[in-house]
């Protein structure tokens, strides 16, 4: 089974290989095309995002035809034991975003603070006059 494990790893790499080229190629003759006169900017910069936005959903598909695979492949052991796993990993990955978030709302109340005590530092030198 990890042989064919590694055939759908492989086929997913190279999928996203050739979106990863297709797109730099996509961007190149967009660039082109504004260059030369014959499209906007405007126009570029919506069919790159266009061409991001395609490039993004099919990479999501290929990921949930993989896993969907691989799945069909699994026992039903094997698959509550990947689905444990899982949720074990997105358990451990929330509490890393949580622990994120607070550090960053930290952070952030940490520079209003400092902001609020220079603008009382200002009022205050500008009482004192």
């Amino acid at each position: 089974m990890t042989n064919i494990g590694d055939g759908f790893k492989n086929i997913f790499l190279a999928g996203i290989g050739a979106m990863a080229y297709t797109g730099e190629k996509g961007k190149e003759i967009i660039d082109q095309l504004v260059e030369k006169g014959e499209i906007t900017l405007d126009q570029g910069k919506e069919l790159n995002e266009e061409l991001k936005r395609k490039a993004d959903a099919t990479t999501v598909s290929m990921r949930e035809s993989a896993l969907e695979a691989r799945m069909k492949m699994m026992t039903p052991e094997e698959r509550e034991a990947f689905a444990a796993k899982a949720a074990e990993f997105a358990a451990e990955q929330n509490a890393a975003d949580a622990a994120k978030a607070a550090e960053v709302e930290a952070e952030v109340i940490a520079e209003e603070v400092v902001e609020a005590e220079e603008v009382a530092e200002e009022a205050a030198e500008e009482s004192a006059e």
